[in-house]
């Protein structure tokens, strides 16, 4: 017997004639090749610019004060203690005023702007050079003990929060001869950049007290002779008509809310500014400078 039986039915026949065909895959590519003709050369590889990364502050308390009028004005405030200088070359002449005053601060070279990412507000005119600063020292209302033959006017907001708006009337009191900001230190802005900017270099020159209670405050103050004048639009006087003397605190609320009772309750005059009707109210910042010009004016004349 053989070892192996065959299978039984057909025997197996080979159909193919001829060679193997190429496989498809080969065959589409080569239709593909022919179809674009060669390929072209790749590009070179360019190295892709470096980010510069954004300064770590000196400080826990650092502040980056930027713009020529708010560094212009801390270089010539004796009181500003300054870290470090980061400048442009566009911002030169700034640059000098900063280093004269602080012969020995750190500078930083920013060859682009890149380097101020992190130290100021994003599309915010930096115009190259900022000053990173120590916060200044606090003032007392002990200070505020009203000088003769002057008109002593002293600005006090209630729980406006937008550093821009507090900004705003630090300029505004500045400008026109107030002799102190008075906020509360809970509810409103702390020193900071964008503040120093929209006060356009006030916020050096002007006394800017943070007090832990306006109520109290304002008690201190009556004691040293000042009159209070709180403005809300829903009252009959207007400021006009107010006629207290030449030491008045004027204190304004939020555009919000207004004034809180309690720091209405602490004024001696409720008044407003008189409207045309086209509009209702105003900024927070503009009303208070109708408010320093028409008292403080009163007071010179007087």
């Amino acid at each position: 017997m053989s070892d192996k039986k065959d299978r039984p039915g057909k025997p197996r026949h080979d159909t193919r004639k001829g060679p193997r065909p190429p496989y498809r895959d080969d065959k589409r590519t080569d239709q593909r090749s022919e179809q674009r003709g060669p390929r072209p050369p790749r590009p070179e590889r360019t190295e892709r610019p470096e980010k510069t990364a954004s300064l770590r502050p000196l400080s826990s308390d650092s502040i980056f004060l930027y713009g020529r009028h708010a560094v212009e004005a801390a270089a010539a405030n004796p009181e500003r203690e300054a870290l470090r200088l980061i400048a442009a070359p566009r911002a030169a002449e700034t640059a000098g005023i900063v280093k004269d005053r602080w012969p020995r601060l750190p500078v930083v070279n920013a060859e682009d702007d890149s380097l101020f990412s992190g130290l100021v507000p994003t599309d915010s005119p930096h115009q190259g050079i900022v000053l990173e600063v120590r916060p200044l020292p606090g003032h007392s209302v002990d200070e505020l003990t009203p000088e003769d033959g002057r008109p002593n006017i002293i600005l006090m907001l209630d729980q406006v929060t937008d550093p821009h708006n507090v900004g705003a009337c630090l300029r505004s009191a500045a400008a026109l001869g107030a002799r102190a900001l008075i906020t509360q230190d809970r509810h409103s802005p702390h020193e900071s950049g964008v503040l120093a900017r929209s006060a356009s270099g006030a916020l050096e020159s002007l006394p800017w007290m943070r007090v832990g209670n306006l109520s109290h405050t304002l008690d201190e103050l009556k004691e040293m002779g000042y009159w209070h004048v709180g403005l809300d639009g829903d009252t009959e006087t207007e400021l006009a008509d107010v006629n207290l003397g030449q030491n008045i605190v004027i204190v304004m609320g939020s555009e919000g809310k207004g004034l809180r009772p309690l720091v209405a309750k602490h004024c001696d005059m409720i008044a407003r500014i008189p409207m045309s009707g086209l509009v209702e109210s105003l900024n927070v910042s503009n009303a208070a400078a109708i408010a320093l010009y028409e008292l403080g004016m009163r007071g010179r004349k007087d």
